[in-house]
């Protein structure tokens, strides 16, 4: 394989892993213990 197809390959599958983690954090059970700063501070 090219080393151009590597990075390409290696970059997608980083960006992918990083979307992923981040939806399982906003949405999955770790969401739980997230805090709202909009609620936390009425006015």
């Amino acid at each position: 394989m090219e080393p151009a197809t590597v990075l390409s390959i290696s970059v997608f599958a980083i960006v992918i892993a990083i979307t992923g983690l981040s939806v399982y954090t906003s949405f999955g059970p770790p969401s739980k213990e997230l805090s709202d700063p909009f609620e936390d501070h009425e006015d």
